[in-house]
């Protein structure tokens, strides 16, 4: 673990937590938004664990993860397509509670946070088999197709783990206006997993054949 990268993971994170606190709250007109430091706590609490987790077992791991710079064209679109939904969901959530117009009863916002914590589980669990991930496409030096585990079930786990995530999200904040915008995930990110596809067929090598073992991109027996 170097300096620099605990310096670089640290900011990273404050800014994150400070720029979802101002996209919620703000809107929001109030800090008695209970659902808002709900999520914030259930995000970041967790994101911070796993964060030091990685700087202790796997700096590299952390470091690819925190390289945000996408290269290719296309992953660029996507990446900017998401931040929009974000952008758009958190604002709406917080406009949603300031304004009364449909907040969702605390049940379904208990099985959102279930759910939420679930696909967290899930997201862990892709980063222990898969020590390769980066949130940019590319191939890494030494890099092998992984096969077993959630990769036996379908071929980009880590997407059906965010697909739970970012749809259970504005469940959570308690806005049905917000979870309309948020729909627009699943769109994105079938973009981005053709895409990425198109990419690994071509520069990793066994994916082909690893496509033909595994059917199921995102959803086991749909899709």
């Amino acid at each position: 673990m170097s300096m620099k990268l605990f310096v670089q993971a640290i900011a990273k994170f404050i800014f994150g937590v400070v720029l979802i606190g101002v996209l919620i709250f703000l809107p929001a007109g109030t800090f008695s938004f209970f659902n808002g430091w709900l999520f914030m706590g259930i995000l970041f609490v967790p994101m911070f664990l796993a964060g030091i987790v990685m700087m202790i077992k796997n700096p590299d791991l952390l470091r690819s993860r925190l390289d945000a710079k996408e290269k290719r064209q296309e992953q660029s679109i996507v990446i900017k397509l998401s931040g929009l939904m974000f952008l758009a969901g958190f604002v709406v959530a917080g406009l949603d509670y300031r304004f009364g117009w449909l907040m969702l009863p605390k049940g379904v916002v208990i099985g959102a946070v279930i759910a939420f914590v679930v696909a967290y589980v899930l997201y862990a669990e892709v980063l222990r088999e898969n020590t390769y991930l980066s949130r940019t496409i590319k191939v890494q030096e030494g890099q092998k197709v992984v096969d077993t585990g959630l990769y036996g079930v379908v071929r980009h786990p880590m997407y059906s783990a965010t697909l739970i995530l970012f749809l259970s999200m504005p469940l959570v904040l308690g806005s049905v206006f917000a979870f309309l915008i948020f729909l627009l995930y699943p769109l994105i990110i079938a973009k981005r997993i053709r895409d990425e596809e198109k990419f690994l067929e071509k520069e990793l090598d066994g994916y082909i054949e690893y496509k033909q073992k595994v059917k199921y991109r995102l959803i086991p027996f749909i899709w």
